[in-house]
């Protein structure tokens, strides 16, 4: 039974993991973060996309590699395990974009939602087998007239997709790949 409950967290904590990948990985444009968090065969239901993983990867890489920061935040992750190899998984997150629109210029929406995810376990690992965006709340924001520079004025450095993002410098970024290398 002990053994049980710490395969149980340690499954727990793999599944955080994984989410965490994903918000590093659309925020930084970090297609390797991005690739880690779904299996190859996973699909995406993002609303304005309904797919593959792969691409959606592919859509969000060509919005979010444009120059314009983003940040996700994912809390109240909530974790149910079907079995030992699936686990159902709603994830709420706050997410503030920036992006051209079709005329060139950058809008910044406030989104929040859920991410209603089936995780399943290969091996050792847990990634996204299946994706569903749940919107609850968007709003479109007004941006500042100030450049960044002006804006950020001695807070340095600002946040860059990967491999310009300070993050990148550290070393330890592909966690996930020393996992993998240990199954």
């Amino acid at each position: 039974m002990k053994h049980k409950k710490i395969t149980e967290l340690l499954d727990r904590e793999a599944i955080r993991d994984c989410l965490y990948r994903y918000c590093r990985g659309i925020d930084r444009a970090d297609e390797a973060a991005l690739r880690s968090a779904y299996w190859p065969d996973a699909c995406d239901n993002h609303g304005a996309y309904c797919g593959s993983a792969a691409g959606f990867i592919e859509f969000a890489l060509n919005v979010f590699k444009t120059g314009p920061r983003n940040i996700h935040q994912i809390t109240n992750i909530l974790i149910e395990f079907n079995n030992p190899e699936e686990a159902a998984v709603e994830s709420y997150f706050a997410a503030l974009q920036r992006a051209p629109d079709g005329a060139g210029r950058i809008r910044q929406v406030l989104i929040c939602g859920r991410y209603c995810d089936l995780f399943s376990k290969r091996g050792r690992d847990w990634r996204i087998a299946e994706r569903t965006v749940v919107y609850d709340l968007v709003e479109e924001q007004t941006l500042a007239a100030a450049s960044e520079t002006e804006q950020f004025g001695a807070r340095q450095p600002i946040g860059a997709s990967c491999p310009d993002d300070p993050v990148y410098a550290l070393g330890k970024t592909a966690l996930f790949q020393e996992d993998q290398s240990e199954a």
